[in-house]
Parts: structure tokens; C-alpha cells; sequence
């Protein structure tokens, strides 16, 4: 407050706010704005069962179940209204204290009261003056007045969308190669924006738009990143990279001449790869946490994830080469996940209540063509995840592997298809049950027809 801070911040409290005098109480305390959750969820239909992890909502509020889906009753107007009603019990209270604006209250603690509703001699040795401080300063200085500029005219993706125009106009191939700071958020969404808006989803061929980037970048890199958009990054990434990638291919890798161990060193901060539904994505290094939250489509590969990995994943596939956090494939409903497992005890860290673990079987036509090329098979491209992920796993992951090793550069890659052999058994296929099982009812629907 007194260094003329407090006005440019919006002040957010959230956690069990029910009712308008939660609201005026948060007010009062400092904030801004007001975080709602589980109210307007059980308004919208939600019975509080705990089950949103497990696929089994039992009115169709968190299920991809077509069957319980339809059970859900629930209607926009009905959350609308409780938020007029809350609404209301503010504006009653807001007149009960003289006052019009809810602004007007923001940070006035002299209006709180403690009450003595514990008679215990612990609570009397509770002390909240600092909770209710007050600082001697202007009432526009205590609360949200000034919103922050966020210039987009000189932004990375300027420069990039002009020295793409070849390939945005004219279809051909061009490099780039550009530094970039942790200032330059959301790099690559306009430039995907302008692909979209002249080749929509089908994007361009593969490699057309080639850019290297060097330095760390902001959040929400390769943000939505379309066909045809290839991001190198030698360097670093902070959190939400290729969130809601649609086609496009991301790698992050250290410099060439670094010290640090790719395979214990962070490179991507959390929630990487959230909500994307196309592409590839190698990282040669660890992830944060919750990795692939939410993946649709994409082909990832990480040296080490942190916890809840795989989370809410619906389709794609997922290489860990490395060490996993806990809760990894909490609500799992689609797509693989292939985990290294080299101390055994990946099943303690994995939540089975909707997946399955099983070893990587060895496939005598892969190991011939091992053999055929000397125990080197190059880079052969995307995989397919479209196929059939009940089988060919082992053929899948060493491709993935592959490729990790051949954009990256990747020293714990390289030493895995070296030792193929002795490191293939170590990993583990994470798959989900009802994935599985529609998968093979998809297979046998597809075969009775070709018989008729």
C-alpha cells in the first residue's frame, strides 16, 4: 500500500464463499474479487458424491460417460440465479451500512467485529490486529484502481508474423531465429492465429514455419501452436507450454555447452501441454507439476514429471523417461501413458482407479529391424495416435524415443535405445480400463463388418 502497489493488484479470495455476507466479509479483509466454486456447482446439479476422479458422476456433471451424461439436469439460469441472490444480500447489506458500492468497502476492517463465540481460554490469546490493520493512506490506495497495460504492438509475435509471411502467403518454407525473455508471454498463439485464419485447421505441411528461439520464455509458450509451426527453445520455459496445441511441434532443450544434467534439471514449469488436442512435444528435461493435464491428442516425451501427471487425460500419448510424482493418471479416461519404471515402485505413485499398469512386451519384428540396422533406427516421423493402442507399444515407444533423441539431442535417450534390451522391460504401459474396452468393442464392431 504505501509503496503504491496495492492499486494495480486485483486481490482474489476464494474458499467456501456461500453467501452475499461471505462476500461483504472478504470486502472488508481486502478483496477485489470473489472466487466461487462448489456453490454455483451444486446449483448447477452437483449432489457433493466425491467421485469427479473416478469417472462415475452420478448426475453427469464430471463423467465422459454418454450414459450418466444425460442425467444431467442442470441449466445456466440456475446458476445465474444464485448469483442474483447473492448479489441481493449484498446490496441488503452494503444499505444496512450506509453505503452503495461495494467498492466503498474494500479493505475498511473498522467495520469487522470479533465476536466471542469460543469460551476458551486459548481463544483470548488470539491476536488479529495485524489481520485488521489499517495503513494510513488514500481509500483508492487500499484496493484495485488502476488496471495494468498489456501493449500487444511490439510483441515477439509481431516480429514473428512478419518474417513468416512467405510461408503465410505463399506457402514456402521459412527459418527463424530469435532470442526471447520470460517477458514474451503466450509466444506463437498469433502466429498460429494467422495460420488459422488463412489455412484453418488443416494448417500448412510440416516444418514450413521453422523457429529457434534461445533464452527463457514466459508462460503459455507455443500456446496453441498450429500445423505446420515448429518451435525449437535452447534454453528454458516457465509454466503452461503448448496449452491447447493443435497440431503444431514444440522442443525444449538446454545449450549444447551446459553443465547441468538434462535429466534432474527442471525445463518446463506446470501444467504443460493443458487442454491440447494435436502435435508433438519433446522435452529434454523434467516438467513440473500436473503434465498433459487434460492432453486430447498430442505426443509428448519428458525426462521426469512432478505429481499428478496424465491428469484428466482423454487421448495422445505420454513418454516418461524419468522419475514421476504421485497421483500420476488421476482420472485417466483416454490415450497412453508409457513410464519408466527402473526402481519398481511406479505403482505406488500411480492412482489405478481407472487405469491399468502392464509391462511393454517385446516385438520380434522390431528387434529385427534392429538388428537389420545395426541398433540404430533414425527418426521416422509423427506417430500415429489415431492407431491402436492396444498393441505395437513397444514399436510406438522406441519411435517416440526416437525422435526425442533426434530434436533434442537427449544423453538419457540416447543411453535407453543403446540398452534397449535391458531398459524396454523397465517401463510400464498406463492405459485406462474403458479406454481398453472400447478400443477392443470398436475392433470387434470393425471386423463383424468386413466378414459381412
Amino acid at each position: 500500500v504505501l509503496n503504491g502497489l496495492r492499486s494495480r493488484v486485483a486481490l482474489q479470495v476464494d474458499g467456501g464463499l456461500r453467501t452475499g455476507r461471505d462476500v461483504v466479509i472478504g470486502a472488508l479483509l481486502g478483496a477485489d474479487e470473489f472466487g466461487f466454486s462448489t456453490a454455483p456447482l451444486i446449483a448447477a446439479g452437483c449432489i457433493m458424491m466425491r467421485k469427479c476422479h473416478l469417472n462415475t458422476c452420478p448426475v453427469g456433471v464430471a463423467t465422459q460417460d454418454p450414459v450418466l451424461r444425460k442425467r444431467f439436469k442442470g441449466t445456466p439460469e440456475h446458476v445465474i440465479n444464485f448469483f442474483f441472490y447473492v448479489a441481493e444480500e449484498v446490496r441488503a447489506l452494503l444499505a444496512e451500512m450506509g453505503y452503495t458500492h461495494l467498492d466503498q468497502i474494500i479493505g475498511d476492517t473498522d467495520l469487522l467485529e470479533k465476536r466471542a463465540l469460543i469460551q476458551h481460554w486459548k481463544a483470548r490469546g488470539l491476536d488479529f490486529s495485524k489481520m485488521f490493520f489499517k495503513p494510513d493512506a488514500p481509500h483508492e490506495a487500499v484496493h484495485w484502481t488502476e488496471r495494468q497495460k498489456h501493449p500487444i504492438d511490439d510483441v515477439l509475435d509481431r516480429k514473428l508474423i512478419e518474417l513468416a509471411k512467405p510461408a503465410l502467403e505463399a506457402r514456402q518454407p521459412v527459418s527463424i531465429e530469435l532470442p526471447i525473455r520470460n517477458v514474451d508471454r503466450s509466444t506463437g498463439a498469433m502466429l498460429s492465429g494467422e495460420v488459422a485464419k488463412r489455412f484453418r485447421h488443416k494448417g500448412l505441411r510440416e516444418d514450413t514455419i521453422s523457429v529457434k528461439l534461445t533464452g527463457t520464455a514466459g508462460q503459455s509458450f507455443g500456446a496453441f501452436l498450429a500445423r505446420g509451426v515448429s518451435f525449437e527453445l535452447v534454453g528454458a520455459a516457465n509454466d503452461y507450454v503448448g496449452k491447447g496445441l493443435s497440431g503444431g511441434r514444440i522442443v525444449i532443450r538446454p545449450p549444447e555447452n551446459t553443465k547441468i544434467v538434462a535429466a534432474e534439471s527442471i525445463i518446463v514449469g506446470n501444467t504443460v501441454l493443458y487442454g491440447a488436442t494435436e502435435g508433438e512435444a519433446y522435452f529434454c528435461g523434467v516438467a513440473g507439476e500436473r503434465f498433459a493435464v487434460r492432453n486430447s491428442g498430442v505426443a509428448a516425451v519428458v525426462e521426469g514429471v512432478g505429481d499428478h501427471g496424465c491428469e484428466y487425460m482423454t487421448g495422445g500419448i505420454v513418454v516418461v523417461i524419468g522419475q514421476t510424482g504421485r497421483n500420476f493418471a488421476a482420472g485417466m479416461s483416454g490415450g497412453v501413458a508409457y513410464v519408466l519404471d527402473e526402481e519398481g515402485d511406479f505403482a505406488e505413485r500411480c492412482n489405478m482407479a481407472m487405469v491399468e499398469l502392464e509391462p511393454v512386451p517385446e516385438e520380434d519384428d522390431l528387434m529385427e529391424k534392429l538388428l537389420h540396422h545395426g541398433g540404430d533406427l533414425d527418426h521416422k516421423g509423427r506417430v500415429d495416435v489415431s492407431g491402436d493402442m492396444t498393441s505395437h507399444d513397444e514399436e510406438r515407444l522406441y519411435q517416440l524415443i526416437s525422435n526425442h533423441v533426434h530434436y533434442t539431442g537427449s544423453v538419457r535417450g540416447r543411453e535407453i535405445l543403446d540398452n534397449w534390451a535391458a531398459f524396454r522391460p523397465k517401463f510400464r504401459k498406463i492405459m485406462p480400463v474403458e479406454y481398453r474396452r472400447a478400443l477392443i468393442e470398436m475392433e470387434r464392431m470393425r471386423m463383424g463388418v468386413a466378414a459381412e
